[in-house]
Protein backbone atom coordinates (compact mmCIF):
# COMPACT_ATOMS: atom_id res chain seq x y z
CA UNK A 1 0.00 0.00 0.00
CA UNK A 2 1.03 3.59 -0.52
CA UNK A 3 3.19 5.17 2.16
CA UNK A 4 3.03 8.82 1.07
CA UNK A 5 0.14 11.19 0.66
CA UNK A 6 0.90 11.71 -3.02
CA UNK A 7 1.10 7.95 -3.61
CA UNK A 8 -2.27 7.48 -1.92
CA UNK A 9 -3.77 10.14 -4.18
CA UNK A 10 -2.29 8.50 -7.29
CA UNK A 11 -3.80 5.17 -6.20
CA UNK A 12 -7.24 6.79 -5.87
CA UNK A 13 -6.90 8.49 -9.26
CA UNK A 14 -5.86 5.22 -10.89
CA UNK A 15 -9.02 3.52 -9.66
CA UNK A 16 -11.23 6.30 -11.06
CA UNK A 17 -9.45 6.38 -14.43
CA UNK A 18 -9.52 2.59 -14.73
CA UNK A 19 -13.29 2.56 -14.26
CA UNK A 20 -13.72 5.38 -16.77
CA UNK A 21 -11.53 3.67 -19.38
CA UNK A 22 -13.35 0.37 -18.87
CA UNK A 23 -16.69 2.07 -19.56
CA UNK A 24 -15.48 3.71 -22.78
CA UNK A 25 -13.64 0.65 -24.10
CA UNK A 26 -16.64 -1.60 -23.46
CA UNK A 27 -18.84 0.87 -25.33
CA UNK A 28 -16.38 0.86 -28.25
CA UNK A 29 -16.59 -2.94 -28.39
CA UNK A 30 -20.39 -2.78 -28.36
CA UNK A 31 -20.73 -0.26 -31.18
CA UNK A 32 -18.18 -2.22 -33.20
CA UNK A 33 -20.12 -5.41 -32.60
CA UNK A 34 -23.34 -3.72 -33.76
CA UNK A 35 -21.66 -2.89 -37.07
CA UNK A 36 -20.35 -6.44 -37.46
CA UNK A 37 -23.79 -7.93 -36.76
CA UNK A 38 -25.30 -5.69 -39.42
CA UNK A 39 -22.56 -6.69 -41.87
CA UNK A 40 -23.09 -10.40 -41.21
CA UNK A 41 -26.82 -10.02 -41.84
CA UNK A 42 -25.93 -8.26 -45.14
CA UNK A 43 -28.21 -5.34 -44.28
CA UNK A 44 -26.59 -2.34 -45.96
CA UNK A 45 -28.86 0.33 -44.44
CA UNK A 46 -28.46 -0.92 -40.88
CA UNK A 47 -24.71 -1.32 -41.36
CA UNK A 48 -24.36 2.26 -42.62
CA UNK A 49 -26.37 3.63 -39.69
CA UNK A 50 -24.39 1.55 -37.18
CA UNK A 51 -21.18 2.70 -38.85
CA UNK A 52 -22.14 6.35 -38.36
CA UNK A 53 -22.66 5.74 -34.65
CA UNK A 54 -19.41 3.78 -34.35
CA UNK A 55 -17.40 6.39 -36.23
CA UNK A 56 -18.72 9.21 -34.08
CA UNK A 57 -18.17 7.35 -30.82
CA UNK A 58 -14.66 6.11 -31.62
CA UNK A 59 -13.53 9.62 -32.51
CA UNK A 60 -15.25 10.93 -29.38
CA UNK A 61 -13.02 8.57 -27.39
CA UNK A 62 -9.98 10.07 -29.11
CA UNK A 63 -10.96 13.51 -27.86
CA UNK A 64 -11.32 12.09 -24.34
CA UNK A 65 -7.87 10.49 -24.49
CA UNK A 66 -9.13 6.92 -24.33
CA UNK A 67 -7.74 5.93 -27.75
CA UNK A 68 -4.89 7.25 -29.85
CA UNK A 69 -5.83 8.96 -33.09
CA UNK A 70 -4.13 6.33 -35.24
CA UNK A 71 -5.82 3.47 -33.39
CA UNK A 72 -9.22 5.05 -33.92
CA UNK A 73 -8.49 5.66 -37.60
CA UNK A 74 -7.45 2.02 -38.04
CA UNK A 75 -10.58 0.68 -36.34
CA UNK A 76 -12.89 2.94 -38.34
CA UNK A 77 -11.09 2.20 -41.60
CA UNK A 78 -11.34 -1.55 -41.17
CA UNK A 79 -15.03 -1.35 -40.29
CA UNK A 80 -15.77 0.99 -43.19
CA UNK A 81 -14.02 -1.35 -45.62
CA UNK A 82 -16.25 -4.20 -44.50
CA UNK A 83 -19.39 -2.05 -44.75
CA UNK A 84 -18.44 -0.96 -48.28
CA UNK A 85 -17.94 -4.59 -49.30
CA UNK A 86 -21.62 -5.41 -48.71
Amino acid sequence: MANHKSAEKRARQTIVKTERNRFFKTRIKNVTKNVMVAIESADKETAVEAMKVANKYVHHCVSKGILKKTTAARKVSRLQTKVNAI
